[in-house]
């Protein structure tokens, strides 16, 4: 398997007066995680903390397939925009 660490940060669209699920177009960004999710493609994900970022981690071919892929979200750009991608080497796993 190869894993990617993606984090994402909030866009310029952010609405900081609204929690999370009242961000406007928040119903299809939660379908499109989901689909992602029954895919198989993201296995964990979230946010990090209160803060601006989320932690999301693939199993993906590559770099080029989560960018591909994240960039057809409702979200992207505006809402929601790509920070890093990264590889991501499991050395210990106690599942």
């Amino acid at each position: 398997m190869r894993y990617l660490a993606v984090r994402t940060e909030r866009g310029p669209a952010w609405d900081a007066s609204r929690d999370i699920r009242e961000q406007a177009g928040w119903d299809e960004h939660a379908a499109f995680m989901d689909g992602l999710v029954e895919e198989g493609l993201l296995i964990l994900g979230g946010p990090i903390g209160d803060g601006p970022h989320t932690l999301l981690i693939f199993d993906a071919e590559s770099e080029d397939e989560v960018r591909t892929r994240m960039g057809t979200d409702p979200w992207a750009g505006e809402l929601l925009r790509l920070a890093s991608v990264e590889p991501w080497l499991i050395w210990l796993d106690a599942r």
